[in-house]
């Protein structure tokens, strides 16, 4: 059945190596707040009933969309890390039925433009600086199709302010990733994704995608209001209090604009 129409839908996009219980500390926060909240099992990452269905661009977006158009009502689109090329690319699709796009340290990619392109922008910026960030602690099999993270990279680089108990459980829990499911490039429009309304939450001490990074791709896709967090590269984890309240306050009346609702009530 659809759901209730007047009722507040976020979808939660993970990124690469992780799953949908990468929003599970988040989410009563989210709940406690009023909102219905869907966290997505990208296909082929290891993880839900598609766990091991082809991983490209096309089929996250296809899931995405699908559990999109099961909801009655404009949804927030959250993309964290790697998440935010799939959340541009659903926006791109359907564009009447997102409210507005949060990106947690994620992938706000030009069109056509890959990461490591980005990477070789922000070099040339930053020259001496290390900017692979997990990308120095990656295992790859034998034909590089996938790659997995090494715990101890997880520690440094994705999780290293996050309770120590907490942290050590997200590094037990990272996949195998597909590169057709990382190494992805957006196709967007002006008149499509370009008219839905954009959030950036920048993570000033990530070490994944370092702030250099985040900074570039704000610049190279303005528009998105930027909400500022003292931590690293997984804040639902590490500050999922304050997320929630730098966060909301912002997406109530992009969401009531949505249903065609009063700014304010």
């Amino acid at each position: 059945m659809p759901e209730v129409r007047n009722a507040r839908h976020m979808v939660l996009v993970h990124g690469a190596w992780q799953g949908s219980w990468s929003f599970a500390t988040w989410r009563p926060f989210l709940e406690a707040a009023g909102w219905t909240v869907h966290a997505v099992d990208l296909p082929g990452n290891g993880w839900g009933e598609q766990g091991a269905a082809p991983a490209s661009l096309d089929t996250y977006t296809a899931h995405v969309a699908d559990i999109i158009s099961a909801i009655d009502a404009p949804v927030v689109l959250v993309g964290h890390s790697g998440g935010g090329v799939t959340i541009s690319q659903v926006a791109e699709r359907m564009p009447d039925r997102v409210a507005a796009l949060v990106y947690l340290a994620g992938m706000m990619l030009p069109s056509a433009m890959s990461y490591g392109e980005l990477l070789g922008q922000v070099a040339l910026e930053h020259p001496g600086v290390d900017l692979r960030g997990v990308g120095s602690w990656l295992d790859w099999d034998e034909g590089r199709t996938a790659s997995t993270v090494r715990e101890e990279g997880a520690l440094l680089c994705f999780v290293q302010d996050c309770e120590i108990d907490a942290a050590r459980k997200v590094a037990t829990l990272l996949r195998a990733q597909p590169e057709s499911g990382r190494a992805m490039r957006n196709t967007l429009s002006a008149e499509h994704f370009g008219r839905v309304p954009r959030i950036y939450v920048e993570c000033s001490h990530d070490q994944s995608v370092l702030l250099p990074i985040q900074q570039h791709m704000q610049k190279l896709s303005p528009g998105a209001v930027r909400v500022v967090l003292d931590c690293g590269h997984v804040p639902q984890l590490a500050q999922p209090e304050r997320l929630t309240a730098l966060l909301l306050p912002h997406l109530e009346p992009l969401v009531n604009a949505a249903r065609g609702e009063p700014a304010s009530i």
